[in-house]
């Protein structure tokens, strides 16, 4: 692999799965250019959702075992694959396996196998605001602690701003600040019309359909389509501006 793409956050329905289906299109748009495949990995134990978007061919893997500890034996042979297979990986990972999986690649110095055998890490932590922001701040710090690798955060406003009880901005938060050596980039998915823009993200991904497939059906109506263009333009145009491998061949991620 050129690089393997790991999402991973601590505070469960944070939308994982959504970064994790929004990164694999935009990966797997990019990449084609350069006939480089992208390969999709599903590792929650519990709510395989991203295993759902069948045209991105997610493989599942089962690293929990029954005593909550990561399967040595499953793990490894995934992180065999991304040192071994072609391409970039992109790999969804679960609440319920974040504390087992921190401890199983600081244990193994996963991090530093991964970076000796070529394949750039790139952690991707999803931070949502309103009640579940604390945790979500406790989950970018731990990751960020226990792994040395490049991080992007996602600020999914789904409710509400990304703001401390003081109105201070993720920018002005100590764990951006005291980490911004390491945050590659931020990918802000704004807060949208619940009537709307809502109903149209929660309908696709309902149904577990990527951007193009929505654009290729029949049954889907041409302001639903329009909105959800809208929606694929933001975020492409944020995740281009970040330093990785697709942009960088194409060198717009400049420093």
């Amino acid at each position: 692999m050129k690089e393997a793409h790991l999402i991973v956050q601590g505070k469960g329905g944070v939308g994982k799965s959504f970064t994790s289906m929004i990164i694999a299109q935009y990966l797997s748009s990019v990449a084609a250019n350069d006939d480089i495949p992208v390969v999709c990995f599903d590792t929650d134990p519990v709510n395989q959702t991203f295993s759902r978007y069948k045209s991105l061919k997610p493989e599942i893997i089962n690293i929990l075992t029954a005593d909550n500890t990561i399967d040595t034996r499953n793990f490894d042979a995934l992180i065999e694959k991304l040192i071994e297979v072609d391409g970039i990986a992109v790999v969804d990972n679960g609440a319920a396996t974040f504390v087992p999986l921190m401890s199983y690649i600081a244990e193994n110095h996963v991090d530093e196998l991964l970076q000796e055998s070529g394949v750039r890490l790139i952690l991707h932590v999803p931070i949502m605001g309103g009640q579940a922001l604390e945790d979500c701040i406790v989950g970018l710090s731990q990751t960020i602690n226990a792994i040395d690798a490049d991080v992007v955060v996602w600020l999914n406003e789904y409710n509400g701003a990304i703001k401390s009880s003081d109105n201070k901005l993720f920018t002005d938060f100590a764990v951006y600040k005291d980490n911004k050596s390491k945050i590659i980039g931020i990918v802000k998915v704004p807060h949208r019309n619940p009537d709307t823009y809502g109903k149209d993200i929660q309908a696709m991904t309902s149904a577990n359909l990527t951007f193009a497939e929505v654009e290729a059906a029949t049954d889907w109506g041409i302001m639903p389509r329009q909105r959800l263009r809208t929606v694929k333009r933001d975020l492409y145009e944020q995740l281009q501006i970040i330093p990785i491998w697709v942009n960088q061949q194409k060198g717009v991620a400049d420093e």
